[in-house]
């Protein structure tokens, strides 16, 4: 694939929106750690350099290798990217008066400037940083300016290299997307090719080529991502995938049932396997989250381990990993992003297990998933699912796990997933469920003192997962779940509402 964009990543938050900005120009781009950079540079047409919680002022100042990509292809730095470029390269870069965070406007745009057509003094950008490039790099001129920020944007001449010191990314830089197509499209030239038919063709063919007539089994969940990924490697070996769908006994009430019922006449070879009696062992006494997904992690390779050997000449694991998962998991030392949660399908099996893994959408986010499910003719109802994690409710009881804290849960998420669907609210929610809280409280029913669970509910809209806003749904609608639960579920007696975005607060609880 030669239109490739490679964005470097020194740390910051925003990395991911810069490569969701991108593809939603349809222009395919991957991520990779500073000090991780790709051997081979030939297949990108352009790169961009992160921000960074790091100042370029300090010793521990990420540095990449620029030898291979400064004025020999498109560069464009973003923030501390941009502040690298002049501290390291004959500017310099100092403390600033002020803080400059927030929204600033515009006060200066150079005409004629291809890199900013179509932007206009006044337009709005999102600042995040203390450090202020105090002289610009070698040959560089300045192209943008803010009230407090004399360098906010340039251009270094004979090459096509440009800094600006605002994020472009973020939804409140008003023509950031314009910015970033300016530079992608008009400068580096690269194609917008990159759209989910052209996924589809591609990874079908990528497919074949790689496993050729091996066997893959493939872990079906009944979620968006399992099941495009099963399309997809249906379509590339056709019979040779063997799906297996796996009660681990913290689905969700009459999942098991249903999700492998949703499966019939789609053409998918799918095998139901109840092992919910094993995760429950594994998972008895056990309370710490880390410690509970990696238990369900061990115990779901080796159900597969034991089903793979039932299918003669199976070489390979297919996985639905998505793009963010890959993401969270990067520990600190592969790479400047910190570990925030191991995602249980990310990090490869272990050596007494012989099969190999494929992962279709390893490069998806999850918005980008459903567009190729949808493209490939999948359900609108099956794409629309929430997510739901792939420990199950066991991350969402906090505490140990028994087989009757997972009844109560199932029973309180019906009602609560069950009401969405009859107030005409589950299309208007990203993700929603329960959480059993190990909190007991004092209520009174009739006339009895009663000392029993408290539960709470979660429902928030994003649109891939890295950062999200809780939903203010209406009271009537809480009102009524809540009475429900109290009413119907033996054990529960209070039911709180979690109001709490990500970041700070992740979507799960564990």
């Amino acid at each position: 694939m030669q239109n490739n964009v490679l964005i470097l990543d020194f740390g910051s938050q925003y990395t991911q929106l810069i490569a969701r900005r991108v593809r939603e120009l349809n222009i395919y781009c991957e991520i990779k750690p500073f000090n991780n950079q790709p051997k081979d540079l030939s297949s990108y047409k352009a790169v961009i350099l992160s921000g960074s919680p790091h100042s370029v002022r300090s010793e521990d100042a990420p540095h990449p290798d620029l030898s291979e990509i400064k004025g020999k292809k498109p560069l464009l730095g973003v923030c501390y990217g941009a502040q690298y470029l002049a501290q390291f390269f004959d500017g310099e870069v100092g403390q600033s008066n002020t803080r400059e965070y927030g929204r600033a406007k515009l006060s200066m745009v150079e005409e004629g400037e291809t890199f900013l057509e179509g932007v206009s003094t006044g337009s709005q950008v999102w600042m995040s940083h203390s450090d202020t490039i105090k002289k610009l790099p070698a040959g560089a001129k300045r192209i943008a300016s803010t009230h407090d920020v004399e360098n906010a944007g340039y251009k270094i001449e004979g090459e096509d290299t440009y800094g600006i010191q605002f994020h472009p990314e973020v939804y409140h830089s008003t023509d950031g997307k314009k910015i970033l197509e300016n530079f992608l499209v008009k400068i580096a030239g690269v194609a917008q090719t990159w759209t989910p038919d052209a996924f589809v063709d591609t990874t079908v063919a990528d497919l074949k080529d790689k496993l050729g007539e091996d066997r893959v089994i493939l872990g079906l969940s009944g979620g968006v991502d399992s099941t495009v990924a099963a399309t997809l490697l249906h379509k590339a070996i056709g019979k040779n995938l063997y799906c297996i769908f796996v009660n681990n006994g913290l689905l969700r009430k009459d999942e098991f049932t249903q999700v492998l019922k949703q499966y019939e006449g789609m053409g998918l070879n799918v095998k139901g396997v109840d092992a919910s009696a094993r995760f429950l062992e594994a998972l008895e006494g056990e309370s710490d989250p880390e410690t509970k997904r990696k238990a369900i992690g061990r115990v779901f390779v080796e159900v597969f381990d034991d089903e793979s050997k039932l299918v003669e000449n199976a070489k390979w694991l297919g996985q639905g990993t998505i793009y963010p998962d890959v993401i969270e998991s990067v520990s600190a030392t592969g790479g400047p992003s910190a570990t925030i949660k191991s995602h249980h399908n990310v990090g490869g099996l272990p050596d007494y297990m012989t099969l190999e893994v494929v992962e279709p959408l390893r490069m998806l986010f999850k918005d980008e998933v459903r567009r190729v499910g949808a493209s490939m003719g999948l359900s609108p109802e099956l794409l629309g699912r929430h997510p739901f994690p792939g420990p199950g409710l066991a991350i969402r009881i906090l505490g140990d796990i028994t087989a009757e804290k997972v009844r109560i849960l199932q029973e309180v998420d019906h009602i609560f997933i069950s009401g969405l669907r009859e107030w005409g609210l589950y299309d208007k929610v990203w993700q929603a469920g329960a959480m059993l809280l190990p909190v007991n409280s004092v209520g009174v029913m009739g006339d009895e003192r009663t000392y029993e669970k408290c539960v709470a509910l979660r429902a928030v809209e994003s649109t891939d997962g890295m950062t999200a806003d809780w939903v203010n749904l209406p009271y009537e609608f809480l009102q009524k779940v809540s009475n429900d639960i109290i009413n119907k579920v033996k054990g529960v007696n209070r039911v709180v509402y979690d109001i709490s975005s990500k970041p700070p607060a992740t979507i799960e609880w564990e």
